[in-house]
Order: structure tokens, then sequence, then C-alpha cells
């Protein structure tokens, strides 16, 4: 890492930041309309009493360059929790100097830190240089499970009463 570069818990009063960096994301993995968080959900869901997400922002000579937000989940095969990276995000105009690697860095440390037994995330299939960067980083393709979702009115339906 260079002296450039510092990584640091989010605050609070970094609520706007994270909404901007979110947005960014979204645009980028053309998921715009997707984006629906507001800066009171992240101050609620990110430092409310009993946070269950997290964040870390980084900086790139004193300015903000990109974040990850995450959580912990559990493998019952592993008996470990786990870190499931939500997002990473890296600002296009600063990208090649090494912030996607220190941020994936830091959250592998906190795995191996606390004993942790994985760290995964979903990658777009269609975006190649997240893609080619993740292996690059020692990142497996998991091809064989297919992601499932249930949202919106068949949420509603699902959960009724």
């Amino acid at each position: 890492m260079t002296d450039l570069l510092n990584i640091r818990p989010a605050t609070p009063a970094d609520a706007g930041l994270i909404i901007q960096l979110i947005s960014a994301l979204a645009e980028y993995e053309k998921l715009g309309h997707e984006a629906k968080a507001s800066e009171a959900d992240i101050v609620r869901d990110l430092f409310g009493a009993d946070p269950k997400v997290f964040c870390e922002i980084a900086e790139w000579a004193g300015k903000p360059a990109g974040f990850t937000l995450w959580f912990y989940t559990y493998s019952t095969f592993q008996g470990r929790h786990g870190i499931w990276l939500e997002d990473l995000f890296v600002d296009p105009a600063l990208r090649g100097k090494g912030i996607g690697k220190a941020l994936l860095v830091n959250l592998a440390r906190r795995c191996v830190a606390e004993g942790l037994g994985r760290f995964e995330w979903w990658v777009l299939d269609w975006n190649e240089p997240s893609i080619d960067f993740y292996k690059s980083q020692g990142g497996v393709m998991q091809d064989e499970w297919t992601k499932v979702r249930v949202d919106g009115e068949a949420l509603l339906k699902l959960g009724a009463p």
C-alpha cells in the first residue's frame, strides 16, 4: 500500500458519501433503477444500536476513492462465520492504483484474524474486468450455484399471514 491510500471504518457522517458511492456502483453495473437506499437507511442500518452491516471507506490523497459494504454470514457445513462482500467500488478515475486490492485485503485480513471460514461475493457475469481482477486475487467462480431471490409482490405473497 502507498502513503496516499487510507482505509478507515465509515462513520455516520459518511452516510451521504456512502449513498453517492452506492449510486456510482449502481450506474456502473447498469442497475441505477434499483438503487433506492437513502441516507436515513444507511444511518439506521450501519450505525444504529445493533448494526448488521459494515462499511469501510478508501481514501486516496485524503479524498474518497471507494468503499466496501459487508456483513457476516454463517456456513453450516464449515461451522464457521464468514464475510459476504455486498459491494466493492473504486472510483473509475482511481482504478489501477491498488485500491480495490487493498479493500479486498483489508476484509481478508479480518477473516483471518477472526478465524472466519470464507469470504464471498457476487460479480456480474458480463463484468470481465472485475472477474479477471477477482481471479487474480485467488477468487474462484462458483458457477454451479444459482442465485435465488424473492422480492416485491412475490415476497409480500410468500410472507403473508
